[in-house]
């Protein structure tokens, strides 16, 4: 039962590294951070990266792929909301 209960759990951390992927794509086509709350994004990455941390010291791999994907995902969406925001900014300090 614990292994079902692992993989399963796996599986949910994959599934929630995909809930990232139409927010990504939604920032990369509009090119703008409109919307994007950088402070909740580069939240979850912080989360992300200690639970990948944590599972090295617990040799859980559910915790390494599924959080480690669900970084890269949510990574994807805080860097492009960094660039489209220097971006923004450095254009509007241009026109002043």
């Amino acid at each position: 039962m614990r292994q079902i209960v692992a993989f399963v759990f796996g599986l949910a951390l994959l599934g929630n590294a995909a809930l990232f992927v139409p927010q990504a794509i939604a920032v990369w086509r509009k090119k703008s951070d409109e919307g994007v709350s950088l402070v909740t994004f580069g939240g979850f990455c912080i989360l992300q990266v200690i639970g990948v941390v944590h599972g090295f010291y617990e040799r859980d791999n559910s915790l390494i792929v599924g959080l480690g994907a669900s970084f890269l995902t949510c990574g994807t969406v805080t860097a492009l909301t960094v660039v489209y925001r220097l971006r923004r900014l450095r254009a509007g300090n241009g026109a002043a």
